[in-house]
């Protein structure tokens, strides 16, 4: 069922406690082999990263871009591992299934053959950006253009929540009942914006909005992972960089990268971040200390 997006959005900022420093360094880098990689997923079952290619314009349907399959140790295993796509961008794994953000469809695709099951339409969509799932299965797509998040729930692709209060949601990712959302900014001409975005949280409950720590703005939001502590971990692709946002709303600027850092992985059994660079086309992955 639709259920609209409340017209309240709640100040989530928690009560001021003692956070450690967090640093990132570098443990490895790709070569300059990815086309536009705009994505990376851990898949912790087979132990590989998955890489989505834009492959060009980002908004085109062009049929050029594909997936590719990454070792954790950054070799690469197949550059096209998945073709015909057309601007793939955020992924997630639910039902042993990989889900794919493709400018107005969201592709299903069998992990272990690479061949595509189905894809699912969605309703008035003009830029999926990135997709998460909750423990129980259902899929959630952000559509950073039209204001709106989908919702994959048995088989059917839905409009979820829509609303101005999302600020053109772009990174997503599911802790508990918890919907995380990294918000680009509210936008004027093209993807230039005249605030920039900031983290926002979405309860599963009952499809309320907060803001996390604090409503500063602080980027234009990508990739999101929230750390065990409660720390969001978020890049800024206009910018470039990684950040750590506190639950109390401090913004701690861990690596200063160039613009296109985009949508992260994060490996909590290794503290492993990897981070795609999709103006310069290599992957890298960082340690991370003090989580």
């Amino acid at each position: 069922m639709l259920r609209c997006l409340p017209l309240a959005v709640l100040s989530l900022t928690l009560p001021a406690a003692a956070v450690a420093e967090l640093s990132a360094t570098e443990i490895w880098r790709t070569g300059a082999v990815f086309r536009n990689p705009e994505s990376v997923l851990h898949d912790p079952a087979r132990g590989i990263l998955y890489v989505s290619n834009v492959d060009g314009d980002v908004t085109a349907k062009d049929g050029r871009g594909f997936i590719s399959q990454l070792g954790v140790d950054g070799k690469l295993m197949a550059l096209e591992w998945v073709s015909g796509l057309n601007a793939p961008k955020g992924m997630a794994l639910a039902n042993d299934r990989l889900y794919v953000a493709d400018i107005d469809e969201l592709v299903e695709i069998d992990p272990a053959s690479g061949a595509v099951v189905k894809r699912y339409a969605a309703p008035e969509a003009k830029f999926l950006n990135d997709v998460a799932a909750d423990a129980t299965g259902n899929v959630y797509v952000s559509d950073m253009l039209t204001n709106k998040i989908h919702l994959l729930n048995e088989g059917v692709l839905l409009d979820w929540m829509a609303g101005p209060e999302l600020e053109n949601p772009n990174g997503l990712t599911v802790k508990g009942e918890k919907l995380y959302v990294g918000t680009w900014g509210v936008m004027k001409d093209g993807f230039a914006t005249e605030v920039p975005g900031r983290i926002k949280v979405v309860s599963l409950a009952d499809l309320s909005v907060a803001d996390f720590g604090s409503a500063t703005p602080v980027g234009n939001m990508d990739g999101v992972e929230v750390l065990e502590a409660g720390t969001v971990l978020a890049t800024d692709w206009v910018a470039g960089g990684l950040l750590a946002v506190s639950p109390d709303g401090e913004v701690q600027h861990l690596l200063d990268l160039d613009q296109g850092s985009a949508d992260l992985a994060y490996i909590p059994d290794s503290n492993t971040v990897i981070i795609p660079m999709m103006s310069s086309g290599f992957v890298a992955a960082y340690r991370l200390q003090g989580s």
